[in-house]
This record gives C-alpha cells, sequence and structure tokens, in this order.
C-alpha cells in the first residue's frame, strides 16, 4: 500500500511539473502570450488570428512531439537497461539512435526530397519514415547483440565498447549521406542529426502516434518480465520463461520506439539513460512501476529542455539535443564514477 502511495505521489508530482513547462513552453517565446489567451484560443472563445497560428501551428505540435518523444526514448531505456542489466545502457551510446538516424537520412536522400513538393508524396513519405528508421535500428541492434556476446552470453564490457563503435560508424555513415545533398537540405540535415523538433507539424505527430501507443502497451504488458531479467539467466529459464524470445521481442519493440522518435526529432540522447535512473530512485526496482514514471520523467525532460532550447539565444535556436547532452553527459560521468565506486 505505501509503496502504492509513493507511486501515485511520484506521477503526481511529474504531473504538475509537467504542466508547468507546458505553461512556460506554450506561453513564452518570440510571441509571448498570457495563460488567459491560451485558454481562450484552446476553448475557442473569441479566437485570435495570431494566437490560432502561433499556438496550432507552432508551439502545440512542438509540445506534443516532445511528450511523445520523451515517452518513448524513456520506456525505450528502461528496457535497455532492464534487458542488458546496464544501468549505463542507452539508445543513443548504444548506437540504436545513431543506425535508425542513418537509415532516416538516407530516406531523405532518397524519397523525400523527391516529394516534398508533392502534398500526398510527403503526407506517404512523412508516414514512412518510422518504418524505415526501424530497419536501420534493428540493424544496429542486431549487430549489437552479435558482437557483444562471450562464450554464448552478452558480456557487459562489449556491449558498451560495441554500442560505442556502433554509435561511430553509423554516425559517420549518416554525415557521409547527408553530404550528398544539395546545401539547403544538409543545412536541415545536419540541425536533425543533432537533434531537433523546432520543425514538428501535426503530420510527425500522426505518424508516430501509433508506434508510441501500440509499443508502448506492448512493452508495459511484458514489463514484470524485466524484473526476472535480473536474476541468473538459468535461474529465469527453470521457471519457464524462454530468454532469448522475450529478449528479442522487447529489444525490438524499444526498436520500433527509436525509431518512430529519431524519425521526427533526429538523435536525441541521454533521455533513456536519465529517465530509468530517476525513476529507479523515485520508486525502486520493480519495472511496472519504474515504466510510466521513466515515460513521465522522459517527458518532462525534454519539454523542458526545448523550452530552453528555443528562449535562451532567442530570437535564434538551439537544437534540443545539444541542451540534453549539456544535461546528460555530467549525468553519465556521475554514474560511470558511482558504479566503478
Amino acid at each position: 500500500m505505501l509503496r502504492t502511495n509513493r507511486f501515485l505521489l511520484t506521477l503526481f508530482v511529474i504531473f504538475l511539473l509537467t504542466f508547468g513547462a507546458f505553461y512556460l513552453h506554450i506561453t513564452n517565446g518570440s510571441f509571448d502570450m498570457s495563460i488567459w489567451d491560451v485558454i481562450k484560443t484552446l476553448l475557442r472563445i473569441d479566437p485570435n488570428p495570431k494566437h490560432d497560428l502561433v499556438i496550432f501551428e507552432f508551439r502545440l505540435p512542438r509540445i506534443v512531439i516532445a511528450m511523445l518523444v520523451g515517452i518513448g526514448l524513456g520506456i525505450a531505456g528502461t528496457v535497455m537497461q532492464g534487458v542488458t542489466r546496464n544501468g549505463l545502457a542507452d539508445p543513443g551510446i548504444l548506437g540504436i539512435n545513431a543506425g535508425a538516424g542513418a537509415s532516416i537520412v538516407l530516406f531523405l536522400l532518397l524519397f523525400q526530397m523527391k516529394a516534398k513538393h508533392i502534398t500526398d508524396g510527403s503526407w506517404t513519405s512523412t508516414m514512412m519514415m518510422p518504418l524505415f528508421g526501424f530497419v536501420g535500428g534493428a540493424l544496429a541492434a542486431a549487430l549489437i547483440l552479435i558482437f557483444s556476446r562471450k562464450n554464448g552470453r552478452m558480456d557487459m564490457q562489449r556491449l558498451i565498447l560495441t554500442g560505442i563503435s556502433i554509435n561511430s560508424g553509423f554516425g559517420a555513415l549518416s554525415m557521409y549521406i547527408s553530404l550528398k545533398m544539395n546545401p539547403q537540405d544538409f543545412e536541415m540535415a545536419a540541425v536533425w542529426m543533432v537533434g531537433s523538433i523546432y520543425n514538428a507539424n501535426w503530420i510527425f505527430v500522426l505518424s508516430m502516434l501509433p508506434w508510441i501507443v501500440i509499443l508502448s502497451v506492448i512493452i508495459y504488458r511484458k514489463s514484470h518480465l524485466l524484473d526476472y531479467f535480473q536474476l541468473e539467466e538459468g535461474t529465469v529459464t527453470s521457471l519457464g520463461i524462454s530468454v532469448e524470445k522475450e529478449k528479442i521481442i522487447l529489444i525490438l519493440c524499444s526498436v520500433g520506439l527509436i525509431s518512430a522518435c529519431v524519425s521526427v526529432s533526429g538523435s536525441i540522447g541521454f533521455i533513456g539513460l536519465m529517465a530509468p535512473h530517476i525513476a529507479r530512485s523515485l520508486v525502486g526496482l520493480r519495472h511496472r512501476l519504474i515504466m510510466p514514471v521513466s515515460a513521465g520523467v522522459g517527458m518532462f525532460l525534454l519539454i523542458i529542455s526545448d523550452y530552453i532550447s528555443k528562449t535562451v539565444f532567442e530570437p535564434s535556436e538551439l537544437p534540443v539535443g545539444i541542451v540534453v547532452s549539456i544535461i546528460g553527459i555530467p549525468y553519465f560521468l556521475y554514474l560511470l564514477v558511482k558504479s566503478k565506486a
């Protein structure tokens, strides 16, 4: 009962923090508005065309994408750390973000640029981007699983080293592909690869929403297995659990989440590292509790980071991936020192 109350209180506090971040994000920027202006616009009370444009075309889709990406990366990070039993595992560090990103940059070069002037083509290609990213992310995950095994088991040191290598390799491939673009498209691709959601729109929201909803439900229904995976593999097998099969399902689902996120926001690292650790410190070690809290923490972190990215150097904008990295790199070093201790 005490654990449940703590879990609900934690979710409530995260909700309040997220609402505060939402308020700051939607009311502040190059065109400031009061909360009453926002409420009137959302409830269609005496609508103002300028307010409609700012809220519905620019700020609201950007906030919704930040929420969805934060949720997806938070859940994917929880899965990666649970499956690998490594608290330093993160979709960005392991190279899955880079694999999905390289695949999507190739997609942009081959298809998106040809269809961008055709409304239907643009819509179709945007909806296909997460699927194309899934191929690259799954390839990166497969390479990591193959090369990180030692004596038939996953070796944690090899996992991190392999992930860093995969990340560097796919990052170089993304840069090489982007150099084939014309200067304008290259500039957009370069900003996107760092991690940015400033060009958000409702088509991007629709393209990633089914992936986030469906895969999050599947992962949550299997979240109890992550508790068992913390035990020795022989013990888990004796319980009648098909360890390899369930791990592959969870990893593929997390790759799908990552691919959907990368397709609209580029490669944003460290959310999948920080959110699960913060969640564990708040609600304990049960993954059925960790997962929703990690999703909420990821959502809050990305909304507040995006707010900082658009206001700190106003009227210029800093890619949100840089802001997250400024927060995430010291946190990663802290975890590294803590794990050695």
